[in-house]
């Protein structure tokens, strides 16, 4: 009976040109470190899918407390923070990726005062309305 042989260690792929272009080089972090840089660009997706959502509720159902052009504007306003928080999670997701890279702190997240400033703007718009 002959014994099974243990399988080779497989060197690791090298990235393409493209990728190395954009990771920007260093040191192929842990895969759980990564992993967990996803879901956190995946949950500033989800909040800029439910700024979309809700502006083009805004747009959608009439209020008659509200003037047309008031809710057109807000409903503009919503979805453009929403598109903003998109855009600045991609640019979060590969911020973090490239620290990680290469060893360097963790960046701050840009996209948080614009987070913040929008549910600001919400609350006092939803006060001006109430009254």
């Amino acid at each position: 009976m002959t014994s099974p042989t243990a399988p080779q260690p497989r060197e690791p792929e090298a990235r393409r040109d493209w990728e190395n272009r954009v990771l920007g080089g260093g040191e192929e972090p842990d895969p759980r470190f990564t992993l967990a840089n996803e879901r956190t660009f995946l949950a500033w997706t989800r909040t800029s899918l439910a700024f979309l959502a809700g502006g083009i509720a805004l747009a959608a159902f009439p209020l008659e407390q509200i003037s047309d052009e008031i809710r057109t504007l807000t409903a503009i306003f919503v979805v453009v923070i929403g598109l903003l928080i998109s855009g600045g999670a991609a640019m979060r997701w590969l911020r973090v990726e490239r620290a990680m890279r290469h060893g360097r702190p963790l960046p701050i997240p840009a996209i948080v005062p614009l987070l913040s400033f929008a549910a600001v703007c919400a609350c006092v718009l939803t006060i001006v309305m109430l009254f």
